[in-house]
């Protein structure tokens, strides 16, 4: 029996990882990255496994350094801890083996400090190898030749994570999107044929969530609804089960705007549990999202981008999205334009980041064909490998800086929330569903649970923020929505939740106007290479895009 160590190095402070509100959530990290539960259930059952997880807990070296194999997988945004790791685990003679988005679009980078690494999608090559291992006959590169049959995965060990630290529980339905982003790797990595797991290992993972306690899962496929046809059944799969569970677990995830062209589809999602959607809209200028070959949002007889965010939001679902600024077609004016889209389309959850070209992507391959691959030193610490277009590098600065500080004002993030959940009396699709009409007594427990959720965090909101004026905002802001959604309390309790994030988006923001003139700091700079990307595939692959 072998002593298997799978580590996930820890993230930098950004914006999608809500690290300045995780305390008053009682909480370590927003959400595992779900390779790491996979990794170890396809490990053969007669090794030993252990999961480290660095956001939520201190990396013992002595205990790893009496392993027989660590495992370090990560995303560029964790490279540079990731790279610390693997030298200190050189130094002390660990056997390691690397993977990850990381080591699948710069593998130069971790070659030479692992002594085993994995390219692309592992679910064959990772056990293939352990099996080599046991006889003495592993390979030093191993790379997937065929797509992982997603019916084949086994159920994720969900029991070596320590869930308790997690604000989210994190589960993959499918892989693979249908669109051609040019700045997006997944179809290259995954490809452009979604492939789906099975509803009964669906089904199998939302219980073992359950029994772990954890109550908001976010299913991180790139595009939920790549295929439709394929996940209309398993939505309806999934409604059974949360009826039969009392509607137990609230789930989110990420999807592309078409989902605003099909009535069906967003009605299931309501009736699954489904209460917000990240969506990929990167830019209100159209002749940027024809650029970047984003034409499912360019589709006239569909509406206006406006118009379809609203039809979601009309349908019970919260719409998050993705905006990207430095497109070859973007002026100095679209850093004005988007803070207004944002207000209109009543988005108040707008992640903002900076163009990047990701190795393997055709945008990168056509930026370093024109010679526009900026690859000093220090060029991340502006945030983009990408040399602008239409702008100077400084002019794309401090159009970040003004864009983000004007979207994340107080004022700006409230009037959106408000135009959403007050004025536009916002109601999500599940709490509407005729199941709390025949189940009264689920109903009223559900409600007790979250007024007295709503009741601690807003008193923490209050008592824990330091600005006095802030506190005052947030104290007005819980009082106006107490006194107009009073007998709503899952929705008071979503607005306490979405209070408290623009704490860390006003910390994060200041973080970046103090900075300006010079560089990006680490913090929005992590943010900004992912693109608006959420850290949470399930393999050890190439880095993720919302498509």
């Amino acid at each position: 029996m072998a002593d298997i160590i799978i580590v996930n190095p820890r993230f930098s402070t950004s914006f999608w990882g809500m690290e300045h509100c995780m305390e008053m959530l009682g909480k370590r990290a927003n959400l595992p990255v779900a390779c790491l539960p996979l990794l170890a259930a396809l490990v053969p059952a007669h090794h030993q496994v252990m999961i480290v997880d660095e956001n939520v807990e201190d990396l013992d070296f002595e205990r790893l350094g009496r392993a027989d194999m660590v495992c370090v997988t990560g995303m560029s945004v964790q490279g540079s801890r990731l790279l610390e790791i693997l030298e200190e685990l050189r130094i002390r003679d660990v056997f390691t083996v690397v993977g990850g988005p990381m080591a699948t679009v710069e593998p130069e980078a971790l070659e030479d400090l692992a002594d085993v690494i994995f390219v692309g999608e592992a679910d064959v090559t990772w056990p293939q190898f352990i099996k080599e291992w046991e006889a003495g006959s592993h390979a030093r590169r191993y790379e997937q030749a065929e797509k992982t049959d997603m019916s084949t995965l086994p159920l994720p060990r969900l029991e070596l994570l320590k869930s308790q630290h997690y604000m989210f529980g994190s589960m993959q339905i499918s892989r693979g999107c249908p669109f051609t982003c040019e700045f997006c790797d997944i179809i290259v990595t995954f490809g452009r044929k979604p492939r789906l797991k099975g509803s009964e290992q669906v089904l199998a993972e939302l219980d073992a969530y359950y029994r772990a306690g954890t109550r908001i899962v976010f299913v991180v496929d790139d595009n939920l609804i790549g295929n439709k046809k394929a996940i209309k059944p398993m939505l309806r799969e999934i409604a059974k089960w949360q009826e039969a569970h009392s509607y137990a677990l609230t789930l989110f995830t990420e999807a592309s705007l078409d989902l605003a062209e099909d009535e069906e589809l967003m009605r299931l999602m309501g009736q699954a549990g489904f209460q917000s959607v990240f969506i990929g809209i990167e830019s209100p200028d159209e002749a940027s999202l024809r650029e970047t070959k984003k034409l499912q949002n360019v589709r006239e007889r569909a509406g206006t981008l406006v118009e379809r965010v609203r039809r979601i939001q009309d349908h019970g679902l919260d719409v998050w999205c993705g905006m990207i600024v430095g497109f070859d077609n973007d002026k100095p004016e679209a850093f004005d334009v988007l803070p207004a889209f944002l207000a209109q389309a009543r988005i108040a959850h707008a992640l903002i980041g900076l163009l990047h070209a990701i190795p393997t992507t055709p945008l990168f391959e056509r930026l370093k064909s024109e010679g526009r691959l900026n690859d000093d030193a220090g060029s991340d610490a502006f945030g983009t490998n990408v040399i602008p277009l239409g702008m100077s590098p400084a002019m794309l600065r401090e159009g970040l800086v003004r864009t983000t500080e004007k979207s994340y004002s107080a004022g700006a993030y409230f009037e959106r929330l408000d135009r959403l959940f007050i004025e536009g009396r916002f109601k999500f699709a599940v709490h509407q569903l005729p199941y709390w009409r025949k189940h009264r007594a689920a109903w009223i427990k559900s409600c007790i649970e979250n007024y007295v959720m709503f009741a601690v965090l807003a008193l923490r909101l209050v008592r824990q923020i330091d600005d006095p004026e802030i506190a005052r905002r947030y104290r007005a802001q819980l009082l106006q929505i107490a006194r107009t959604r009073m007998f709503e309390p899952q929705l008071l309790f979503t607005y306490a939740i979405k209070t408290a994030m623009h704490h860390h988006y006003a910390t994060i923001t200041n973080s970046l106007v103090a900075s300006a003139g010079g560089s990006v700091p680490e913090s929005v700079r992590s943010f900004s290479r992912t693109k608006t990307r959420l850290p949470s595939n399930d393999q050890p692959s190439a880095a993720r895009r919302i498509a």
